[in-house]
């Protein structure tokens, strides 16, 4: 079904379903999976780049996630890196057409379309970039 798929996830509780919704649609084919995680980082006047999370915090679940994937004899490699507060849907397409995967699979936090208007759900972003199919798992 799915040669290649992206993952990204994004540490909320919902991180667990977004793996085994990715081990089932794996479990059809034979796809290659990246699992990408990008740390938001908020710019805050003389301070610079200010991070929401620790280095070894996102590379500890990201890690865990590939290892998991792994276990279910999916190959699949990951990324942790840095990019600005509200872009990291641009970067999450960006990444899909470099890898040119068939399919992109995150997380939504459950928020609503006012609130995922209002806050910028990464999400629902997402859905209206993408030019691929997005899997949303609640």
């Amino acid at each position: 079904m799915y040669e290649r798929i992206l993952v990204a996830l994004d540490h909320s509780a919902l991180s667990d379903r977004v793996i085994e919704a990715t081990k089932d649609l794996v479990a059809a084919s034979s796809a290659k999976v990246w699992v990408l995680h990008l740390r938001e980082r908020e710019v805050i006047g003389r301070l610079g780049l200010v991070p929401t999370e620790s280095d070894s915090e996102a590379a500890a679940a990201v890690a865990d996630a590939t290892a998991d994937l792994a276990g279910a004899g999916i190959d699949a490699s990951a990324e942790v890196r840095d990019t600005l507060y509200g872009h990291a849907a641009r970067e999450i397409i960006e990444d899909a057409r470099l890898h040119d995967v068939n399919v992109i699979v995150m997380g939504s936090r459950g928020r609503g379309d006012l609130a995922g208007l209002m806050l910028g759900s990464t999400a629902h972003k997402v859905i209206h970039l993408a030019d691929r199919p997005v899997l949303i798992v609640r």
